[in-house]
């Protein structure tokens, strides 16, 4: 099965100099969790969710003058869209990456492929071995903030 068959197609960018409150906001209105970010017409990072939490939010940073820059995930990842799931998933797992941008051979973004998606569509087998992998904590034992160790 290839990427494109599986991926979420047309996905928005946003640009870097565009604020948290802004990216927020598109996220909100297209129901999505990621968004890819631009900078002259070159894709420079992606926005996620968790970025939006962990590195704005929790550092008390202004979401109304915060551009994204600042906050976004540099690390892009990506597949082509003509690829077999089984290298998106691959990916994924080493990555521990919960969605993975998509480029046509023309280097130029086709789609998005999330967990979802190939929870959805995959093969079952591959589908339990990427949620598995992609889940395991990066850290396993660390405080978990409730006064337990997780193991």
């Amino acid at each position: 099965m290839k990427i494109n068959e599986i991926m979420t197609k047309g996905v928005e960018v946003i640009s870097s100099d565009a604020t948290i409150k802004q990216a927020a906001d598109r996220m909100r209105v297209l129901n999505v969790g990621a968004l890819p970010v631009r900078s002259n017409g070159t894709l420079i990072g992606i926005l996620t969710d968790r970025d939006i939490t962990v590195r704005a939010i929790a550092e008390g940073r202004n979401p109304e003058s915060t551009p994204v820059n600042e906050i976004m995930s540099r690390e892009i990842q990506w597949c082509y869209d003509d690829q077999d799931v089984q290298e998106a998933s691959r990916l994924m797992k080493e990555k521990q990456i919960r969605r993975l941008l998509i480029k046509d051979r023309n280097e130029q973004i086709s789609g998005i492929v999330s967990l979802g998606d190939i929870s959805t569509h995959a093969p079952s087998e591959l589908t339990g071995e990427t949620t598995k992998e992609i889940s395991e904590p990066s850290h396993p034992e660390r405080e978990t903030g409730f006064g337990e160790t997780r193991l």
